[in-house]
């Protein structure tokens, strides 16, 4: 293989399948660092499996699977792989509904501290502006001491998105963050994910063909486990096979 300079995810002719269907078949592609990536396609395509491996959550049949300077992805488990700097956000949010905006990104610091010494735990000065800067990029500086259980669904988005920033991951995976948001919250994840995608990777899994567009990023095609086409969204829209399999006519 031959490693990019700024490659951060290489995936390499990786293959899954399950009880002889292939969800994965032969995938290949990269991620560069400080990133963004979408990855499109029609149900069934790959792009959930891709996730899991990338997570550990799947073993692949076979294939290479390399992080951040060549550490196999396939020989570590879910919580090795999120502690080496890989955060994944699934399509439902998944928040502490009776904590505060900011009890929730302080719950998800990484810390030595255990569960018990919670009650005695304080916020060094180093913490606290990491909660702030953090609150400013998801857009929820002004909610912060709301439940989250008051917050709309997009907001519980842009926290759980947070929650995930307060491990500094260098690589975030995101599943369709536009499902269900208003208008006006679509528009702001987007211009919250660009913000994200200046200091770390971030590779964008959706069917909202207007948000991806928005998001101004190399957009990948997913079809039968395999890339199909791949470009900037233009080229992607304009492409025979991706509108005969993805996109309609």
């Amino acid at each position: 293989m031959t490693e990019f300079a700024e490659t951060l995810l290489y995936l390499d002719g990786v293959t899954v399948s399950f009880d002889g269907f292939r969800a994965l078949n032969n995938l290949s592609f990269y991620v560069n660092k400080g990133e963004m990536r979408a990855i499109i396609g029609p149900n069934g395509a790959g792009k959930t499996t891709m996730m899991d491996v990338v997570t550990g959550k799947t073993r692949p049949d076979k294939g290479e699977v390399s992080f951040n300077g060549g550490t196999d992805l396939t020989k570590l488990n879910e919580a090795e792989i999120a502690n080496i700097g890989i955060g994944r956000k699934f399509q439902k949010p998944s928040v502490f509904e009776n904590q505060t905006v900011r009890e929730n990104l302080q719950l998800a610091l990484k810390s030595d501290r255990r569960v018990l010494s919670n009650l005695m735990f304080r916020l060094s000065g180093e913490q606290q502006m990491r909660i702030d800067e953090t609150l400013q990029t998801i857009a929820l500086s002004e909610h912060v001491d709301r439940e989250a259980s008051a917050l709309s669904h997009g907001q519980k988005q842009w926290l759980e998105i947070g929650m995930l920033l307060m491990q500094s991951p260098d690589l975030l995976l995101v599943d369709e963050p536009a499902a269900g948001m208003t208008d006006a919250e679509t528009a702001e994840t987007a211009t919250l994910l660009k913000r994200i995608a200046e200091d770390r990777s971030v590779v964008v899994v959706e069917h909202d063909m207007d948000f991806v567009k928005s998001l101004e990023c190399r957009v990948i095609v997913l079809h039968e486990g395999s890339v199909l086409a791949e470009g900037p969204m233009e080229n992607v829209q304009a492409d025979e096979q991706v509108i005969e399999v993805y996109l309609g006519r």
